[in-house]
């Protein structure tokens, strides 16, 4: 799985790993993809500077990368003190109610919650990019599309790669014009934020709007047969993220929601604010539900959603509380159904990638 973009980095396979897990990026990296961490949830410099240098032990010299969460344009002066004052009295009403209703617990005094969207905040994502920098990351994504123009210009002055998630060809188009050098082309079938275009219209679009620019395909992507229509349709490899949450080095703190996963099938997710406040596909779950419903005070804007909802999600999550228990997951959750380690996932892939070639040559006379 060869390409011009995968050649430049030195892989062996043009697959990008998304995952918050090191174990499971360095796992990617090892097997000769390219894993990329993700850098939302960590908070303090420290703790994302102690998981690199993890990552570091255990990817031996393949190369690596990060993903930050930071918008385009900077906003001053505003702390997470000034947003959470923000959030109206009813929607913390609403939450306590819903939590109420489903009998879950409190967490305990004096314990923080473990789950907060915070990232986003610039300042927290640009004391990431501090750490990050003193490392030998090869690539730099950001999933709220372009970063800043001087964050672009460091990367570049380390170099560093930067790749920029993109749901139609019109942001796509805007990311090229940003500089950044690869476009992730990311389609409705995926996990976590995402718009309404599917995969299959999408990415032949933003091949085409910002060509020569690579282009990785992205949502609803588990299998090497959809790989090789990735390549088809233009991309350069295939940005690959919920299909690793079912890994045997995935550490998702909850068999409960491990489980949930296996059984899912590919109808039983939903794009809701319910997480985040911008569309994210997620599990379809009571809590979703809840905040889809009409008769529901409705979801705040990006980011008073995430922060008004945090410590809620990490109560849910602590008591695996069935019925509200939920994470972003793509459409090809219906595909996860066992659970493999990464170099599995790999052998699969490949060997799926060999046969939908070996299909194309006898349809085309080539064997």
């Amino acid at each position: 799985m060869q390409t011009d973009l995968s050649r430049k980095l030195g892989i062996e396979h043009a697959i990008f790993g998304f995952t918050p897990f090191p174990a499971v990026a360095a796992a990617i990296s090892r097997a000769g993809g390219f894993g990329v961490l993700g850098a939302v949830r960590y908070t303090a410099p420290d703790e994302l500077a102690r998981d690199l240098d993890w990552m570091q032990e255990h990817v031996g010299d393949r190369p690596y990368g990060l993903d930050v969460v930071m918008p385009a344009k900077k906003v001053e002066g505003v702390s997470e003190a000034d947003v959470e004052a923000m959030i109206p009295e009813g929607h913390r009403e609403f939450v306590k109610d819903t939590l109420g209703k489903h009998g879950v617990p409190e967490l305990a005094e004096g314990e923080a919650s473990g789950w907060r969207i915070t990232g986003w905040m610039e300042q927290v994502a640009r004391n990431q990019l501090d750490v990050a920098f003193d490392y030998p990351i090869k690539l730099l994504a950001n999933a709220l599309g372009s970063p800043p123009a001087d964050v672009i210009q460091r990367a570049h002055e380390n170099d560093v790669l930067v790749a920029a998630l993109a749901g139609s060809a019109r942001h796509a188009r805007k990311h090229a014009e940003a500089g950044i050098d690869i476009v992730v082309a990311q389609g409705y079938e995926a996990g976590g934020h995402t718009g309404e275009i599917a995969s299959m219209v999408l990415t032949p679009e933003a091949v085409e709007a910002v060509a020569p620019l690579p282009v990785l395909a992205a949502g609803g992507i588990g299998s090497g047969e959809q790989i090789a229509a990735a390549f088809a349709l233009g991309a350069q490899g295939v940005w690959l993220g919920s299909l690793w949450l079912t890994t045997t080095e995935a550490d998702m703190h909850s068999r409960a929601l491990t489980e949930k996963l296996l059984a899912a099938g590919s109808g039983d997710t939903v794009r809701s604010r319910a997480l985040t406040g911008k569309p994210a596909r997620q599990l379809r779950t009571e809590w979703t539900d809840a905040w889809d419903d009409p008769a529901g005070p409705g979801t705040l804007p990006m980011p008073l959603q995430g922060l008004l909802v945090a410590e809620a999600v990490s109560r849910i999550q602590k008591y695996e509380v069935q019925a509200l228990l939920g994470t972003p997951v793509g459409q090809i959750v219906g595909r996860m159904n066992s659970e493999r380690s990464v170099q599995a996932v790999f052998d699969d892939l490949t060997s799926g990638f060999e046969r939908a070639i070996d299909r194309v040559n006898r349809i085309a006379g080539r064997d």
